[in-house]
C-alpha cells in the first residue's frame, strides 16, 4: 500500500513598505522568516511580487514590491541593436554599442520606441503582457514612497559620498548612462541614469516625463523636459 505524505507551506509576504521578507508558515505551526533576496530565485504560482520572476523574450526579470506597486527590479533589455523605426521591431541601443552593457545595464530606448509609438499614458509599450510603461502618478507615488531619496532607489554599489546607494527600496537602480539625442554619443555610465515615464510633456517643444538619478547626490530629478530621442532606461510596472 502506498502512503502519500502531504506537506503544506503557506507563504506570507510581510506587508511593510518595501516587503523585504517572506514568512514561511509550515504545517504544524513552525515558521521561517527569510529575506526576499534569499528566495527571489524561485518562481511562485500564483504570482507573488518580489518572489516571482518574469520570463520575457528569452530573459528573466526579477520583481520588487515598493508599497503597493510592483516593478521590474531590472532594466528592460529587449529587442535588437538597430536604428529605431516604427516597423514592428523593438529597437534598442547598448551603451558604447557593446552588447555586454545591455546584459549588465539593460537597453537604452527612444521614448517613442519604448511606447511602441502609442502616446496614450500607461500604455503597455515594449513591456510584457500584464505590465506597462509607468504613468506620471505611478512615478510620483514611487518617489513619495522613498521620500524623494535617490539613494533609496540605487543599488548599494552605485554612487559615492552623498550619492551612495542604500537600496532600501529594493529597486536596485543602476547608473546606466544614456545615448545623447544631439550628437549620438553615449554618456554618463556610472554617473547618472534616467528612466522614461510613459507620458508626453507640454514644454512648447517635443518633451516627455522621466525620473533621473545622479552618482554624487541623493536628489531625484522628475518631471517633463526629457527629449524623446534620448536613449534612456526603461522599467516596467505591473497592471
Amino acid at each position: 500500500m502506498k502512503i502519500l505524505f502531504l506537506f503544506f507551506v503557506v507563504l506570507t509576504v510581510n506587508n511593510n513598505l518595501f516587503s523585504q521578507s517572506v514568512v514561511i508558515n509550515k504545517f504544524g505551526g513552525s515558521k521561517d522568516t527569510l529575506a526576499v533576496a534569499d528566495v527571489d530565485s524561485i518562481t511562485f504560482l500564483p504570482f507573488i511580487c518580489g518572489l516571482s520572476k518574469i520570463k520575457y523574450e528569452g530573459r528573466i526579470y526579477r520583481t520588487i514590491q515598493v508599497g503597493t506597486q510592483c516593478w521590474f527590479k531590472d532594466n528592460l533589455n529587449v529587442g535588437i541593436m538597430h536604428l529605431p523605426a516604427n516597423d514592428g521591431i523593438i529597437d534598442k541601443y547598448c551603451y558604447a554599442n557593446d552588447t555586454n552593457n545591455c546584459t549588465i545595464y539593460g537597453g537604452l530606448y527612444y521614448w517613442y520606441e519604448a511606447m511602441k509609438y502609442v502616446t496614450t499614458e500607461g500604455t503597455q509599450g515594449i513591456c510584457p503582457s500584464g505590465w506597462h510603461m509607468p504613468t506620471e502618478a505611478e512615478a510620483q507615488a514611487l518617489l513619495s514612497l522613498v521620500n524623494n531619496d535617490g539613494n533609496a532607489l540605487k543599488r548599494e554599489d552605485q554612487g559615492s559620498g552623498a550619492g551612495q546607494g542604500t537600496n532600501t527600496s529594493g529597486f536596485s537602480a543602476l547608473l546606466a548612462g544614456a545615448k545623447d539625442y544631439n550628437d549620438g554619443n553615449f554618456q554618463g555610465l556610472g554617473t547618472w541614469s534616467s528612466f522614461y515615464v510613459g507620458k508626453l510633456g507640454s514644454c512648447g517643444y517635443s518633451c516627455v516625463y522621466s525620473i533621473g538619478i545622479i552618482n554624487n547626490t541623493n536628489v531625484i530629478t522628475f518631471g517633463q523636459g526629457a527629449i524623446p530621442d534620448w536613449g534612456l532606461s526603461v522599467r516596467c510596472i505591473k497592471n
